[in-house]
């Protein structure tokens, strides 16, 4: 039997990186009984080998909790979510499935940049909002500030906030409270035709794709025949389940309830998330809105380091995009790697993360090339091109405008840093916007900056300049035309197209400069000297020489005429000329790598 609507909340836990949201889920599994004390365990919904190294939660999970409250059973339905910038479209894509979040503080570091733009999705899909302040029992806690930042920044009343400590577990029964009192029920129709929000999906050997679906509209029952709208293709329903952490088979889905679905559904590309699913012959007239696509905006090279592996690549980057449809790929061809895919992502972190799921979870070893953003440019015969890898920019002359991508950026910190943040701003070709103050020691700097200025390294060095207190978050806001060109490196004489970059002409020389003496660190000596330049167009802009491995000819020659050397000498000088016209410069990965580190030297 599906469980009566009216007795069911399906809530989110937003905030910044690092405030507690995996913990306090944690927690809300152990007071509730979903977990024994055995069973518990820190990050308990963070089950990837990489979420549980680097301490952050990766890709949203689904939990479904029993809870009983003056002698009433309810079914807490909780999606854990992530908190970094990167993965803002998990967020939005979990929130789509909830009525309720809560919106979780840090009360030893306050509201952060990711803490605002999370509550604001939050707000902007009408959910209810939880305010909880976390970390309650360390001494560094400062409640009082953290609730005037709250009124301050997102008009949250002081007296709605609860007070917590997800590690001790202090404070939580009252959470359970305010979820079921101030978060509304789910408002579905049992009656009416199936609608199923499909909100995740992964690939399983054994059964195929298995889908995670939010029921909006009527039942699910294994044995049923579906129909996903976008696709048209229908299936029949083999298995359902609940996560209780644990998957956990059921017999039918009812409004408002999240599980998961099996249906042998073969195909990865049948699946598309934020689609909805409904019965067959007897549909829904019109799908549920599902997600905005996420915008790509750090776009890479992944090459196989050894050729034959090419299609497993392709293979295992089908089975992660089913699994995270927020990166994209298409095939490419490189004169210096091969055949590889130029890969789309959210963010530095994101391509970050996906290349090393797929390195450990298909045994791949990838060579990555230098990230860029895409450009837009308007050509002489007014045509508008989005062009996302340098190689494919076309010649100066046809260019009329030269459009990059810009970001509105918001950085919370510390007032005494703001100097030091806006100079790192202008070093970056940023547009102030404007200061306001939380409370007399906190304030939210904005900037208009070019996104590849700020993709690199920007986070590093707001950290160090803030001494870790700052964050920031951003948004894209369009194109603007600026001074930019096209800069090629040519090792050897020949044009690395995996090594191109866009610069700003202002900078060109000096980007470039430093490029070729990054590169001659690099790249190893080889029996022939090796040119290494940077060009734009036909200008060579910098060059760095590699000198040749050299043996000693003239070692046996002692004494006698001179001549005997130089004759030695000019053998050894056409053997190397002769070299270098067959010889290849090996290039590692160390020197694709090195276009991104635009720090002093």
């Amino acid at each position: 039997m599906a469980f009566d609507p009216k007795f069911i909340r399906n809530f989110s836990i937003v905030a910044h990186i690092d405030h507690g949201k995996s913990t306090l889920a944690d927690q809300l599994l152990l007071q509730s009984g979903a977990i024994s004390q055995r069973e518990f365990r820190e990050q308990l919904l963070d089950d990837m080998d990489l979420e549980r190294e680097r301490g952050i939660t990766i890709k949203a999970r689904a939990v479904a909790i029993n809870y009983t409250l003056e002698g009433q059973l309810y079914e807490l339905n909780l999606i854990d979510t992530p908190g970094h910038v990167d993965f803002n479209y998990e967020v939005s894509r979990s929130l789509a499935a909830c009525e309720g979040a809560i919106l979780l503080v840090d009360c030893t570091q306050g509201v952060q940049a990711q803490t605002v733009a999370n509550a604001y999705l939050a707000i902007n899909g009408n959910l209810s909002i939880v305010p909880v302040l976390n970390k309650i029992d360390m001494q560094a806690a400062r409640p009082d500030d953290v609730k005037e930042e709250l009124f301050n920044t997102l008009g949250v009343n002081p007296d709605e906030v609860l007070a917590c400590s997800a590690k001790t577990g202090e404070g939580v029964g009252e959470i359970f409270k305010a979820i079921i009192a101030r978060v509304p029920h789910p408002a579905g129709n049992p009656s009416a035709p199936l609608r199923a929000l499909i909100f995740d999906s992964k690939f399983d050997d054994y059964q195929g794709v298995v889908t995670y679906v939010r029921v909006v509209d009527g039942h699910l029952k294994v044995g049923q025949k579906i129909r996903l709208m976008a696709g048209g293709t229908t299936y029949e329903v083999t298995g359902l389940g609940r996560f209780r952490p644990h998957e956990v088979a059921c017999e039918e889905l009812g409004v408002g309830q999240v599980g998961y679905v099996t249906a042998n559904i073969k195909q990865l590309a049948d699946v598309r998330i934020g689609d909805t699913m409904t019965e067959h012959p007897r549909g829904a007239e019109s799908p549920l809105p599902g997600y905005q696509e996420p915008v790509q905006v750090v776009y890479c090279g992944l090459f196989p380091a050894t050729h034959n592996q090419f299609e497993d690549l392709r293979t295992a980057l089908q089975k992660l995009a089913l699994n995270d449809c927020s990166f994209t790929f298409e095939p490419e061809t490189s004169d210096a790697l091969g055949f590889g895919f130029r890969c789309g992502f959210l963010g530095m972190l994101h391509m970050e993360i996906v290349q090393q799921r797929l390195e450990r979870e298909s045994n791949l070893f990838l060579v990555q090339t230098a990230p860029n953003v895409t450009y837009e440019i308007l050509t002489k015969r007014n045509e508008v091109l989005h062009i996302a890898n340098p190689t494919r920019i076309p010649d100066a002359g046809d260019i009329e405008e030269f459009r990059e991508p810009m970001a509105r950026v918001n950085f919370i910190l510390p007032s005494d840093c703001i100097g030091a943040i806006m100079q790192l701003c202008e070093d970056r070709r940023g547009t102030y916007i404007k200061t306001e103050y939380m409370t007399p020691t906190r304030a939210i700097l904005s900037y208009e900056l070019p996104l590849a200025e700020m993709i690199y390294d920007l986070y590093d060095k707001l950290k160090s300049a803030t001494r870790g207190y700052g964050t920031m978050d951003y948004e894209l806001i369009g194109y603007r035309a600026d001074e930019l060109c096209r800069l090629d490196i040519l090792v050897a004489g020949e044009k690395v197209d995996a090594l191109s970059i866009v610069v700003h002409k202002a900078h060109a020389d000096r980007r470039g400069r430093r490029l070729v003496k990054k590169l001659r660190a690099e790249i190893g000596r080889h029996q022939f000297e090796v040119a290494i330049q940077a060009a734009i167009g036909s200008r060579v802009v910098a060059r760095e020489t590699i000198s040749a491995l050299r043996k000693n000819v003239t070692a046996k020659c002692y004494g006698g005429d001179v001549s005997r050397k130089r004759k030695l000498l000019e053998k050894q000088k056409e053997g190397k000329k002769r070299m270098k016209q067959v010889g290849n410069v090996e290039i590692s990965q160390e020197a694709f790598l090195s276009v991104l580190d635009d720090g002093d030297e």
